[in-house]
């Protein structure tokens, strides 16, 4: 799911790295919410704080708003030019990377970041909104643009357009595509509120710390990638020998 690109792609593929990217974003949008009262995973909120404190001559906390946007802006381009960077050596690794990025951030929220919630939580705020622009670009660009885990209100616009375009006929072959595209937003949006779910009883019972959690079950999805295409490979080896 971390590997395929263009036409070998498939609805799969999708589907498996939505289920689980999304799932880790609905669980950091609550979780950084209840942490330090923040938007962490979307910045469509802080632009419309950002203009309210500049109209109030509140320059200074709306620079903090502008920061946010800017951190989420940042793990966007980042994660792009990793790729890009990457890919020009080996394009074994370029999708990894971002990866174990979001891995490492997440982990030290969650582990080092108990201390900070009262003090600086606007730190906290810039290092998660930094991995969830980190993981939007990661994985629009995996998907051509098919999947976005981080934020609903796209995916509810295309999901209306899309189940309004099921009661017009359409051919069977574009029924297919529809269909499939519908199985995917509800996916992405079905796993995010799961994770919100889950955020939401986990941050009860151990806090922040749930975002180690998330991190590790990112990094096993990493693993599971690699391990599920070197048996791929070893498959077309033997059958090819």
């Amino acid at each position: 799911m971390f590997r395929h690109q263009g036409k070998t792609r498939t609805l799969g593929h999708n589907l498996r790295i939505a289920s689980l990217l999304s799932f880790i974003a609905g669980i950091v949008n609550v979780v950084g919410f209840l942490a330090v009262q923040r938007l962490t995973t979307n910045v469509t909120g802080h632009f419309a704080y950002f203009m309210e404190e500049v109209v109030k001559l509140n320059f200074w906390q709306g620079f903090v708003y502008f920061l946010y946007i800017l951190f989420f802006f940042l793990g966007s381009f980042f994660s792009n030019f990793i790729i890009e960077l990457i890919s020009r050596r080996s394009e074994r690794y370029m999708y990894s990377v971002p990866v174990v990025i979001e891995c490492i951030i997440l982990f030290a929220m969650g582990s080092f970041s108990s201390g900070l919630i009262a003090e600086h939580p606007d730190a906290i705020a810039f290092s998660l909104l930094f991995a969830m622009g980190l993981q939007n670009s990661l994985v629009t660009t995996i998907s051509n643009a098919n999947v976005r885990t981080t934020h609903l209100t796209g995916l509810f616009t295309d999901l209306g357009i899309e189940l309004s375009q099921l009661f017009f006929f359409k051919s069977e072959e574009n029924k297919k595509v529809l269909l499939s595209s519908v199985k995917l937003r509800l996916t992405i949006i079905s796993f995010f509120f799961f994770g919100g779910i889950v955020g939401g009883f986990a941050y009860a019972e151990i806090g922040i710390t749930i975002l180690t959690l998330s991190a590790g079950l990112l990094l096993l999805g990493l693993v599971y990638d690699s391990i599920k295409f070197r048996l791929i490979q070893l498959h077309r080896q033997i059958k090819g020998g």
